[in-house]
C-alpha cells in the first residue's frame, strides 16, 4: 500500500497588512499570484478588502485569521508588524514580515526578494526566533482600566503638556525609586532598538531574559537604565503629588489615560511570538545597517 503525500509545508497562510501603505496592493497582487501558484490556502485580513486582487479570498478578522493559519505573513513596516504580533500572538502561529517600511527591524524580507525568500521558507529551509512580550495592566484600585500586550514596550508618560510626572518604581514588591520625568519606558529586548535606544537605552540581544527600564528625561542626573530578568514583577504607582498629566501605552498604539494613585503592573507574557526568517539573517547585519554602524563619517 503506497503512502499519501504529506500536505504542503505552511498549507494555509494568513496575510496581514498596513492599509494605510500606497504600496500593499502592489505587493499584495504578485503574493497572492505566488501561493496560489504553490498551492496554499490563502486567508486575507479584513483591514485590506480594498486592496484583495483575489474575490475568492475569504476575508477575516485577524483573531480568527490567527486562528485557522499556520503561518503568517505581515506586509508593511515594524509598526504593522508590532499591531499583528499583538494580535495573534496568544495562538503562537509562527509570523515572517515584508518590508514596505523604513527601518524594518523586524519585517525583514525587502518585496523585490519576496520570490527567493518564500521559496526556501515553503520549502522548510529558514531560521526561527523566539521573542517574548510584556502584559501590561491599568488599574484603578481593584478595576482593570485595560489590559494588553506589547512586543516592544510599555510606556508611561506625561500627556499634553511639557511638564514632568511623579512617579514610583517597584520591583517584585520592593520600592527602587521616585521618578520625576517625561515618563518611563519598560522594554523587552525586542524593543530596546525603539523608544528604549532613543531614551539613551541600552541594546539588548533578543534572545537575552531581560527587560530594561528607561526613564524618560529624568530630572535625576542618577536616574539611569536599569535592566531586570525577565521574571520580574514591575509596578509603577502614579504618585498623590502628581499635578500633570499620564498615559499609559502598549507599543506606542493602544493607550489609557491614567490619574494619580493609578498603578500599571507589568510582567513578562505566558506566551512567546515565532519570528522566521531567512537562513541568511544575521541580527548583527541589521544593526550596523539600520543603525549605521561602521560608516564613515560625512566630510
Amino acid at each position: 500500500m503506497s503512502n499519501s503525500p504529506s500536505p504542503p509545508r505552511f498549507s494555509t497562510i494568513g496575510l496581514i497588512g498596513n492599509a494605510a501603505n500606497a504600496q500593499l496592493t502592489a505587493t499584495l497582487a504578485p503574493l497572492v499570484a505566488y501561493l496560489d501558484r504553490r498551492g496554499r490556502r490563502i486567508l486575507l485580513d479584513e483591514r485590506c478588502e480594498a486592496a484583495n486582487p483575489d474575490p475568492k479570498i475569504p476575508l477575516m478578522a485577524r483573531s480568527e485569521l490567527a486562528r485557522q493559519a499556520e503561518l503568517i505573513i505581515v506586509i508593511g513596516g515594524d509598526g504593522t508588524f508590532l499591531d499583528a504580533a499583538r494580535a495573534v500572538g496568544p495562538q503562537q502561529v509562527p509570523l515572517v514580515g515584508i518590508n514596505l517600511g523604513r527601518l524594518g527591524f523586524m519585517v525583514d524580507i525587502p518585496p523585490a526578494q519576496l520570490e527567493l525568500a518564500l521559496d526556501a521558507i515553503l520549502a522548510g529551509d529558514y531560521q526561527t526566533d523566539q521573542r517574548f512580550l510584556l502584559e501590561g495592566s491599568a488599574l484603578r484600585g481593584k478595576t482593570v482600566l485595560h489590559r494588553d500586550t506589547a512586543l516592544n514596550d510599555v510606556v508611561i508618560n506625561k500627556h499634553h503638556v511639557a511638564r514632568l510626572i511623579d512617579f514610583d518604581t517597584y520591583i517584585d514588591g520592593h520600592y527602587v525609586n521616585n521618578h520625576r520625568a517625561d515618563g518611563l519606558i519598560v522594554a523587552t529586548p525586542t524593543g530596546s532598538t525603539a523608544y528604549a535606544l532613543s531614551g539613551g537605552g541600552p541594546v539588548m540581544h533578543p534572545q537575552l531574559h531581560a527587560i530594561v527600564l528607561v526613564p524618560i528625561c529624568p530630572h535625576a542626573l542618577a536616574d539611569r537604565p536599569l535592566v531586570v530578568g525577565d521574571s520580574a514583577q514591575i509596578e509603577i504607582r502614579i504618585a498623590a503629588r502628581n499635578t500633570n498629566p499620564v498615559q499609559v501605552t502598549w507599543d506606542g498604539q493602544n493607550s489609557v489615560e491614567l490619574r494619580n494613585g493609578d498603578t500599571v503592573r507589568i510582567r513578562r507574557s505566558d506566551f512567546v511570538l515565532t519570528l522566521i526568517h531567512p537562513t541568511n539573517h544575521d541580527y548583527f547585519r541589521i544593526l550596523r545597517s539600520k543603525l549605521r554602524w561602521g560608516s564613515q563619517p560625512i566630510p
